[in-house]
């Protein structure tokens, strides 16, 4: 059995969470659940979304899986995955991206992975106001962090057997930033002939993606061009309610839904938990119980394929629990 972190997080964290487990439980994981806290309900009991005990949680047991959690706005507490990614040292955020059987989408074929750079950037949150009306804002890029994501995303590659790396960026305008991302990915690709490597700038990756993202593998960039380019390709297969998401570092790993915590459909039954359970299953390849996480992908393909028990947001008319069953069943 591994020790697995388990937070539900807020609104309709605790459904798909549950249903989740279910899924797990039915598939055979070896999984023991260490249940910890993040979001409004850490609010409530420690006077903190992310308690530090949840923090030594994770290091205690190294994997946690994490539901949607609400950070409060206005009320001086520091984003939680933000919080999460620099604590933990979560350097990369690792969003697969493929076209799902029964998911109507424009494009055929997709299957690519965006690598995000997790813990610099403009989210380093280091900004002041210089004069008023006029606030500065530091992007910042260390060449440590350049390389462990350039390495990171190569080894990635290199381990699921992919073609091509895509370096991405904005070298025009920030030459010595960006420009130096790119000298260092030059470097490290050499160590990794049999592997194709490109750079594309930033906008000329999201003209492509909108006419045709077949061409691209493995995409890896800075912090901020990866949110807003994580999210724009799973639009191309579904939206986040389909995707799963992983944020890795050296010694910890924390696997979430990256989708909202929706408060309007919050304790109805009605949300889709499939988000979460691929990212359930990503960490079961992670925790090396791979024919477990396998099994699951293949029953997501069947039952989206099916339509059977499909919840709204699906095309269906179904709800939490009957999408759960068909997930069961299908395993």
């Amino acid at each position: 059995m591994t020790s697995v972190v388990m937070i539900a997080g807020d609104g309709i964290g605790p459904e798909v969470m549950a249903a989740t487990r279910q899924v797990l439980q039915a598939v055979g994981a070896r999984v023991d659940w260490v249940e910890a806290h993040a979001g409004l309900d850490a609010v409530e009991k420690f006077g903190d979304p992310l308690p530090e005990q949840t923090l030594e949680l994770i290091r205690k047991h190294r994997v946690a899986i994490k539901g949607p959690c609400t950070t409060p706005v206005g009320k001086g507490f520091r984003s939680i995955n933000v919080r999460l990614r620099q604590d933990l040292a979560l350097f990369a955020s690792v969003r697969p991206v493929r076209t799902l059987p029964g998911v109507k989408v424009p494009y055929d074929n997709v299957d690519l992975i965006v690598v995000r750079e997790n813990t610099e950037g403009l989210y380093a949150g280091l900004e002041h106001v210089v004069v008023p009306g006029v606030v500065e804002s530091l992007r910042i890029v260390t060449r440590e962090a350049a390389e462990r994501i350039v390495r990171y995303t190569f080894e990635l590659a290199r381990h699921q057997g992919r073609r091509k790396v895509t370096v991405v960026h904005k070298a025009s305008i920030l030459p010595l930033s960006d420009g130096m991302f790119l000298r260092i990915a030059d470097r490290i690709a050499d160590d990794y002939p049999f592997i194709e490597y490109e750079q594309q700038t930033i906008d000329h990756v999201a003209l492509d993606l909108a006419f045709d993202p077949t061409p691209y593998d493995v995409l890896v960039m800075e912090n901020l061009f990866g949110d807003v380019m994580s999210d724009l390709c799973a639009g191309l297969v579904g939206g986040l309610g389909v995707v799963p998401g992983a944020n890795i570092g050296e010694r910890y790993a924390l696997f979430e839904a990256v989708h909202g915590s929706a408060p309007d459909i919050a304790g109805k039954g009605l949300a889709n938990p499939i988000a979460l359970l691929r990212s359930a299953a990503m960490m079961l390849d992670h925790i090396g119980q791979r024919a477990s996480a396998k099994r699951i992908e293949q029953s997501v393909c069947r039952t989206l394929e099916a339509k059977v028990g499909l919840t709204r947001d699906l095309g269906g008319d179904g709800n939490t629990r009957t999408i759960t069953a068909q997930l069961i069943a299908n395993l």
